[in-house]
């Protein structure tokens, strides 16, 4: 994985920069979701996912 495709480069962004910025990066499925919410944890290849806490990026991780 390269520097600009690891995770913690989203967090502290916008959610909406935070999503243009992984599209742009490749990126086919883009999740956000609040905090402590229940989700499906199987790996999905070309997914990131973002856990977002007032519009902000708090937590990023692929698959």
């Amino acid at each position: 994985m390269t520097p600009e495709h690891a995770p913690e480069t989203y967090v502290g962004l916008a959610a909406d920069e935070a999503e243009r910025l992984a599209r742009t990066r490749g990126w086919s499925v883009v999740r956000s979701v609040p905090p402590g919410s229940i989700i499906t944890m199987e790996y999905l290849e070309g997914r990131i996912n973002f856990e977002v806490d007032d519009d902000v990026v708090t937590h990023c991780w692929l698959g």
